[in-house]
């Protein structure tokens, strides 16, 4: 049986996710599971213009094709029920593995792991901030600080069977100003790797090519100089960067 046009076929909502904080549905697509959030069920921002998450969600798809990490799952605008909006594949999660975790401040292991932050839990106990350290981590992180993530939360970490990692939620990049925020802050000062390098690399040519046509008609001229200016740094700090500005450098929630 030939696979669905996506774009096309009909969108069947089978659910809706209640804890977003904009309207997240369910559905599927010739049999393939999705999420769908219309442009229409947006909540209004005060730093961000209204009615453009869909499209920081689909630029940050392309971006993260063109680093070529397979970061975010394929993400892309189409109509459903509820008008046009993004539509992005369901990933199913392995249960048993939490790359981000808070776990008391005795429990944080002596190796393959990052603290992060220390914090007291409702009843005064002391809990650490922790997440992975692993390459496909740090390879999220960098995409990060590329699409200037403003909501990097520990549950917008997939943790996959086999250990692929996936990133989800990225309504809220591509800003022109400093947003970052994030729970991936476990690299800082530590040196990208050449894989690393190679994938800014790759997003700086694209800019000049067919990544720069396509992000044009998802994002301001603004944002994609400020996109271009971020890239052009870190390339040429070839580190991880800091907490910098006077904005938090999580979000909160963190999960």
């Amino acid at each position: 049986m030939p696979a669905p046009d996506l774009v096309t076929a009909e969108l069947t909502l089978t659910g809706r996710l209640t804890t977003a904080s904009n309207a997240t549905f369910l559905g599927s697509i010739g049999g393939a599971a999705v999420v769908y959030k219309p442009i229409a069920g947006e909540q209004p921002l005060w730093d961000f213009p209204d009615g453009c998450l869909a499209h920081r969600e689909v630029a940050a798809y392309l971006v993260s094709e063109t680093l070529g990490w397979n970061i975010v799952p394929r993400t892309w605008l189409r109509d459903g029920r509820f008008g046009e909006g993004m539509v992005q594949l369901w990933q199913e999660t392995d249960p048993e593995q939490a790359p981000v975790d808070l776990v008391p401040e005795e429990d944080v292991p002596d190796t393959g792991w990052k603290e992060v932050l220390q914090g007291s839990d409702e009843a005064g106990r002391i809990v650490s901030l922790i997440h992975e350290d692993t390459a496909a981590l740090r390879r999220m992180a960098v995409f990060d600080v590329l699409v200037n993530n403003a909501d990097r939360k520990g549950d917008h970490v997939l943790g996959m069977a086999g250990g692929h990692r996936y990133g989800v939620d990225h309504g809220l990049t591509f800003h022109q100003e400093h947003k970052l925020r994030t729970v991936l802050w476990g690299w800082i000062g530590e040196e990208l790797s050449a894989e690393e390098l190679a994938g800014i690399d790759r997003v700086l040519e694209g800019l000049h090519g067919e990544l720069g046509s396509q992000l044009a008609k998802l994002l301001t001229a603004e944002e994609i100089a400020a996109f271009a200016a971020r890239c052009a740094r870190l390339r040429s700090t070839s580190r991880f960067p800091e907490p910098s500005g006077d904005m938090p450098a999580v979000p909160w929630p963190l999960f």
